[in-house]
């Protein structure tokens, strides 16, 4: 009998052994669910805070473009674009970079509105092949889309400018012109795997910059001088292209050649990874 109550008691206690053990580990793995999907709740809450804050802050710089043409690109400006759709002026601290910011909000915006207007001519080539153009004319006509993006801020651009070339601002400056003039030769149809693809590049994004610059002076009706001053650029450079990797070819040995033209790859895809764009088109 005491045998047979002491067996009923081990066995019970095995039996709450067990539960216990059971219960305990039931809790972890709850506890554990629990803490993952916490995690989980909370990286979502973080991206929905994120993309929130940052659709918030493209409404306020879109708004915040027509005012530039009184208040130039400056904190005044981003404060009244703000105010105009209905978020309190002060919310400007979201912008610590200022007027700068807004100048880089254009920058990317003019960026992917020439992209698309430069991909849909592509297929448009693409699909009709007696239309299609040659190089220098495709490159002509997006540096042309491009700078007609800036004629309508035309008054107050110099400051933009200004801006973009302080110290803080000049590495993003260089990247958004990189990418541009890449973006251009890339839709235009250069896929050149050569030095080719890195002088055609650096020589464009100095007709760029001459060009735009030539604009601001520009009175002429339709900025017709400064069209006839770009189309001028690219026909020197064409022939100064031609000499020079023509000598390049000859002097400059294929392992050479390939070392110049990985490093100039590295400097654009560089370029593209501070603007946070994709490399893949």
């Amino acid at each position: 009998m005491a045998m047979s109550s002491i067996l009923l008691i081990r066995k019970g206690l095995s039996i709450n052994g067990f539960r216990s053990l059971w219960t305990c580990r039931a809790l972890a793995t709850n506890k554990t669910k629990n803490a993952t999907t916490q995690q989980s709740n909370q990286e979502q809450n973080k991206e929905s805070d994120e993309e929130y804050e940052k659709n918030i802050k493209t409404k306020i710089l879109n708004a915040s473009l027509k005012f530039v043409h009184n208040l130039g690109w400056s904190q005044q400006a981003i404060s009244a674009g703000a105010e105009s759709i209905g978020y309190p002026g002060v919310i400007h601290g979201l912008f610590p970079n200022r007027g700068a910011d807004l100048v880089q909000h254009f920058y990317l915006t003019c960026s992917n509105d020439l992209n698309k207007i430069l991909k849909e001519k592509a297929l448009a080539t693409q699909e009709n092949h007696e239309e299609k153009e040659a190089l220098k004319l495709k490159i002509y006509d997006a540096v042309v889309i491009r700078l007609r993006m800036v004629i309508p801020y035309k008054k107050t651009w110099p400051q933009a400018l200004a801006l973009m070339a302080l110290p803080p601002n000049v590495l993003m400056s260089l990247a958004n012109l990189l990418t541009l003039v890449d973006d251009i030769c890339y839709y235009a149809g250069d896929r050149s795997v050569d030095i080719n693809w890195y002088t055609r590049r650096v020589v464009l994004a100095g007709i760029y910059k001459t060009t735009e610059l030539y604009m601001l002076q520009d009175s002429s009706e339709d900025h017709e001088q400064t069209w006839k001053f770009l189309e001028r650029r690219i026909k020197d450079a064409t022939q100064i292209h031609a000499v020079l990797t023509a000598t390049s070819d000859m002097a400059l040995p294929d392992q050479a050649l390939s070392r110049a033209s990985e490093a100039a790859t590295a400097v654009f895809v560089t370029a593209r990874n501070m603007l946070g764009l994709n490399w893949n088109r």
